[in-house]
């Protein structure tokens, strides 16, 4: 049950977990109970499927050799273009990581074979990134100064659906209430940022998927469409 639920992508109903683990549908809520009183935390209910939030059987650092070298790859990816405070998440993260693995495996992520690194980072961005993450998760709009590629400065407010590093700056994908529309803002082009009361909850989700099928609709020809920053 607990696998069937780490490798179906969320919410699972009740009958495709049937399906998957050939029993009825009955077992399936009398076994989802069972797991919440061991203490993994599944969220959902009958009729809307369930997602595993906090897996509490999965073994504490169990990794296989390829799954430490990938971790060290993207560890340190987010180390060479990550904004501040992920840079430092991303080292601390590295550490723990170190100190809780067996004493092979900890020499094995201490000398991984890949690695990453990039000779020109990415320029730092005009607010606290952080914030703007919050406000994201939060689902709450946000606004702040904006300098466009032509020197051109406005103040905006969005709705923050995405922090994405593209070619070399890190941009937020958002709903612009100005322009009436989805756009990219570049993170070192903006300031003075300020995060409102006004929630857009539960509309984050579905509007970066609609964002990101208009990206690949308009540039069909190419294999990842990026988005041209706002003017």
């Amino acid at each position: 049950m607990m696998q069937a639920l780490r490798n179906l992508p969320p919410p699972v109903t009740a009958d495709r977990l049937a399906d998957e683990l050939a029993v009825s549908p009955r077992t399936i809520y009398r076994d989802i109970d069972a797991l919440r009183a061991l203490g993994a935390v599944i969220d959902g209910e009958a009729g809307f499927g369930f997602t595993l939030i906090e897996d509490a059987t999965l073994p504490p650092m169990g990794f296989h050799e390829e799954e430490l070298e990938a971790l060290v790859v993207g560890l340190k990816e987010v180390m060479a273009v990550g904004d501040p405070a992920l840079v430092q998440a991303a080292e601390s993260a590295l550490s723990k990581l170190r100190a809780r693995l067996p004493k092979a495996q900890a020499h094995r992520l201490r000398h991984a074979v890949l690695s990453a690194y990039r000779h020109d980072r990415p320029p730092k961005p005009g607010i606290d990134a952080r914030v703007l993450r919050q406000a994201a998760w939060d689902e709450r709009s946000v606004s702040f100064d904006y300098s466009d590629v032509h020197g051109a400065a406005t103040r905006r407010m969005v709705d923050p659906l995405s922090i994405t590093f593209m070619q070399a700056s890190h941009c937020l994908l958002a709903f612009c209430h100005l322009r009436q529309d989805f756009r990219v803002f570049r993170l070192d082009r903006m300031s003075n940022l300020d995060v409102s009361t006004q929630s857009f909850r539960p509309r984050r989700v579905p509007m970066l998927r609609q964002f990101q099928e208009q990206l690949k609709a308009a540039e069909p020809e190419r294999q990842s469409a990026i988005p041209r920053e706002d003017t």
